[in-house]
């Protein structure tokens, strides 16, 4: 072999691993995380999304890259970020809350969309059944109206001395209104009086919470991203008019709520990363039924209790999942 075909040979050899990878790092697949919140309300959610990932063998970084974006709990963001992903090509987009999941829906129709948690999914709109969502969205559902008049009947067993409840929601948000009807109902079945409290924005807050003083006994707060992102100020408005509350997860009752019951979020996060592994390995999201959850936690805040001059029952304490004190 002459000795200039060999250097060609060689160097050809060399080059060809270059190429190879190089190739492999454009091919590595990127999912767009578009949170309905805050980074500080959405970055433990994240987190279990993430880890569930790397256990399936896709580690952020190196064999998967995230673009996260949070709409800071205003639907009116969410086209506009939609939007963003789309342009840099994202392979998924995952998302949480039926606002936010149907505004991405409506923005982006090809690419694969995953919820890890819509509180009414056929109710609003977002698939067409849970058996067969159809189209590019897929998920879990979080069974928030379902689920409504139990949170109502642990809060009745709490307070049996509960006549008058009111209900606090996003009058924007189309699952919230469907969860406010649900414990309207659920309520009403129980012989309880309502006052419904009917916010759009954070600014309506304040003078809603000073409309309910003395008006009510306990409060129910329906899930949604506005509210779950000021949940701190919520907690903070009620117990100044002295209202217990219930709401829909643990993490209203970490940031001073008094009780929460349904879903564990975290651990429908961690099974949305399951959702986006199989998009990932060519499923398709409308041969995806929409699952429901399989964890749920009553969580109660001991300290809030306490500055509500409330004491919960032993027996009480022993049915729920976690006490923070």
């Amino acid at each position: 072999m002459r000795r200039r075909e060999f250097f060609t040979l060689v160097s050809g050899a060399a080059a060809w691993p270059l190429a190879v990878h190089a190739q492999q790092a454009a091919k590595v697949p990127v999912i767009g995380f578009l949170g309905s919140g805050t980074a500080s309300t959405g970055n433990q959610w994240a987190a279990a999304f993430v880890q569930r990932l790397r256990e399936l063998g896709w580690i952020e970084g190196r064999t998967v890259a995230i673009e996260y974006r949070w709409a800071d709990g205003r639907n009116d963001r969410v086209a506009e970020i939609a939007s963003e992903l789309v342009r840099l090509k994202v392979d998924v987009i995952i998302t949480y809350a039926n606002t936010t999941a149907a505004a991405t829906k409506r923005t982006v129709t090809t690419i694969p969309i995953v919820f890890a948690a819509a509180g009414d999914p056929v109710g609003t709109g977002l698939v067409a059944s849970l058996a067969r969502p159809g189209g590019n969205v897929t998920g879990l559902s979080l069974q928030q109206t379902e689920v409504a008049s139990k949170r109502l009947e642990i809060l009745r067993d709490l307070l049996p001395n509960l006549h008058t409840l009111a209900i606090f929601a996003n009058a924007g948000s189309p699952n919230a209104v469907l969860e406010m009807g649900e414990v309207d109902s659920a309520a009403s079945h129980l012989g309880l009086a309502v006052v419904r409290s009917e916010v759009r924005k954070t600014e309506d807050f304040a003078p809603a919470f000073a409309a309910l003083k003395g008006r009510a006994e306990a409060l129910y707060i329906c899930t949604d991203p506005l509210l779950t992102t000021s949940r701190q100020s919520l907690n903070t408005l009620a117990l100044g008019v002295r209202l217990p509350t219930m709401s829909g997860f643990r993490e209203y009752v970490e940031a001073g709520g008094l009780m929460s019951y349904g879903p564990n979020f975290p651990d429908l996060f961690r099974r949305a990363a399951e959702y986006v592994d199989k998009i990932l390995r060519g499923t398709k999201p409308a041969d995806m039924p929409v699952e429901q959850p399989t964890k749920f936690d009553l969580v109660i805040n001991l300290t809030t209790a306490k500055a509500l001059g409330l004491t919960i029952p032993e027996q009480f304490l022993l049915r729920a999942n976690e006490v923070i004190e």
